[in-house]
């Protein structure tokens, strides 16, 4: 594991542009950074806080999570509403999101402060569908995290960080989802968040509060634990012209200071599967 950026407070959301490099988030402190082929990281979004997923827009802005989705035109820095927290009367924003491969976002809402000190209370799964509309497609889900689409489109895997598991969910040809069941359990102490899957169909799954990212094939069954030197180990993010590059972010909880969270980078054994672009109406 190679540090290739570090500093921050609460690092989430990282994606992958083959064309500009990785963004990421810092939760805490705010901003939307960029970590440049040369090494460097500039600032992509100011100021926003709370980001907790990321999604490339086919139009060649970021879609953003937090208080509401957005959608952020990189060049003029136009802001654009796609989803508010209006859409339950729970909801008071959102956390990771996803693409499919038809450009759909499914995204998580969250119905308490999560850093707030508030009793957890269940939210809701949505998508936004391209025309822009959003359907509620799944509840009870006490905080909502990591979210992925199998290789054939067919399943939705899900981190439920408070409920101490990973979900998965049939896929319907609308973008719709059958009944949750469990797909996978990071253990007693473990806290499923951000996921990614890779191009042979394993989940691979940061742990909160265990320094590691579990790998589980694609039954579900545990494959292994790619070590991280930092504990808190919030998402990760498949990159590079082969997709072998695995990137890992994490936060500063448990670490020497409060703005430790890193970047770091090593080779994955396989590669990820490439993310679609959002191709959601930005209206």
């Amino acid at each position: 594991m190679q540090s290739v950026a570090t500093g921050y407070g609460l690092i989430e959301g990282p994606v992958w542009d083959a064309a500009r490099g990785l963004y990421f988030s810092d939760v805490m402190n705010g901003g939307v950074f960029l970590l440049g082929g040369d090494g460097k990281v500039s600032l992509a979004v100011a100021k926003r806080r709370g980001i907790g997923g990321m999604a490339l827009h086919a139009d060649g802005g970021l879609v953003l999570g937090g208080r509401d989705i957005v959608h952020v035109d990189l060049k003029s820095g136009a802001t654009k509403v796609l989803l508010t927290s209006d859409v339950t009367p729970e909801a008071i924003g959102f956390n990771d999101l996803t693409t499919d491969a038809a450009g759909r976002i499914y995204v998580g809402s969250l119905a308490y402060r999560v850093f707030g000190g508030e009793p957890p209370r269940p939210g809701h799964l949505h998508v936004i569908d391209l025309d822009g509309s959003v359907r509620t497609i799944s509840d009870g889900i006490m905080l909502t995290n990591g979210l992925g689409v199998s290789p054939d489109g067919k399943r939705l895997y899900h981190s439920d960080a408070r409920g101490g598991l990973v979900r998965v969910y049939d896929v319907k040809p609308d973008g719709s989802v059958g009944p949750w069941r469990k797909f996978a359990s990071l253990g007693e102490n473990g806290v499923a968040d951000g996921l990614k899957v890779a191009a042979d169909g394993s989940v691979w799954v940061a742990d909160a509060h265990g320094s590691r990212v579990a790998v589980f094939n694609a039954d579900g069954g545990h494959r292994q634990d790619v070590a991280v030197p930092l504990p808190m180990v919030t998402s990760l993010c498949f990159a590079g012209g082969d997709l072998r590059d695995l990137y890992v972010v994490t936060g500063s909880r448990g670490g020497p200071s409060d703005n430790c969270g890193t970047v770091f980078r090593t080779r994955a054994d396989v590669p990820g599967l490439a993310l679609a672009p959002a191709r959601v109406a930005v209206k």
